[in-house]
């Protein structure tokens, strides 16, 4: 559904440049020196061997703990093909010669980057804001203001940054009722090419789907003539975010400990049980005595190692 225009007013309408001078991207935009898909003209078909994906999925699995089956040889294939034309490559193989150079440490990102999924969207399962709000915020602000201290929010798995911009407006709304009651984000992916997105905030305007029709007056802009089609977060939410690189397993996480609330959420099914239990104890860790950890509707700690206690379901709390 289209969202609705808003007034042509200077606060409801965007053209300079997204970020810091910087010339526009395209938010489909992909790697450095890769051309947009409507631009590319696909390699010849060459077969992704078996031996070839054995070795690309276990390297993935080694960086990322995302584990590919057999079932996923074609997609992995479709997606790294634009990746060899961008790189002069004709076959998997020679891709492969590549990642196992001296020069192929960096493409294991660029790697990674491609085959992680990105599926997401404004305000995603939506009884986790509507719990977050009503029940959760309260009892949190109450030891915000009496520690006097902002509320510390991460969103582990960011992608693209519609969680990210979910969680800030629902954020920025309680603190409207709320003044004393201030709030920092961390939003982390493993994707560079989905950070810079986040950064940007910029999105498709029939993609920016809000609860609340005021919101997006509040809290966007609607491009105008080159950005005709898409709305920017404001930058008074976007100051409220640190965007940075995370992998999950990474030896030391970058962000502070002593969260509120951590959102890693539609990123454990892509784990095998022993890299969810290691990534559950490490995100305990990171929380404050109740503090709350989402997980994805169709995710669980069933059968898990974990200390949390169930407030709803997908829904954890760090004992105080």
């Amino acid at each position: 559904m289209m969202a609705p225009r808003l007034p042509l007013t200077p606060l409801s309408v965007w053209s300079l440049p997204p970020i810091g001078g910087h010339a526009w991207s395209h938010p489909l935009g992909g790697f450095p020196g890769v051309p947009p898909p409507a631009a590319m003209v696909l390699p010849s078909e060459a077969p992704l061997t078996a031996q070839a994906y054995d070795f690309l999925a276990n390297l993935v699995y080694e960086h990322s703990r995302i584990r590919l089956g057999p079932d996923r040889q074609s997609l992995v294939a479709g997606r790294l093909r634009q990746r060899l034309l961008a790189l002069g490559l004709e076959t998997y193989d020679d891709y492969c010669i590549l990642l196992k150079s001296p020069q192929g440490t960096d493409e294991v990102d660029a790697l990674i980057d491609l085959i992680s999924t990105n599926h997401t969207h404004f305000f995603r399962e939506p009884s986790h804001f509507d719990l977050l709000s009503q029940q959760i915020l309260p009892r949190l602000a109450e030891k915000s203001i009496a520690g006097m201290r902002p509320l510390r929010f991460w969103c582990a798995a960011c992608s693209s940054g519609e969680e990210v911009y979910s969680l800030a407006i629902v954020l920025a709304e309680f603190s409207r009722l709320r003044p004393a009651v201030h709030w920092q984000i961390e939003a982390s992916d493993i994707s560079q090419r989905m950070l810079e997105r986040c950064q940007q905030g910029i999105y498709d305007a029939d993609k920016v789907s809000v609860p609340q029709p005021e919101w997006l007056e509040r809290y966007f802009l609607r491009g105008i003539g080159e950005r005709e089609g898409y709305y920017r977060v404001k930058n008074e939410l976007r100051r409220q975010v640190t965007v940075r690189y995370v992998n999950l397993f990474q030896d030391v996480y970058p962000v502070p400990r002593g969260l509120d609330v951590i959102f890693c959420r539609n990123v454990m099914i892509y784990f095998d049980v022993p890299s969810r239990n290691t990534l559950i104890e490490r995100l305990t860790d990171q929380l404050a005595p109740g503090g709350i950890l989402f997980v994805g509707h169709s995710e669980s700690l069933i059968g898990l190692h974990h200390g949390l206690r169930t407030i709803a379901p997908s829904v954890y709390m760090r004992p105080e």
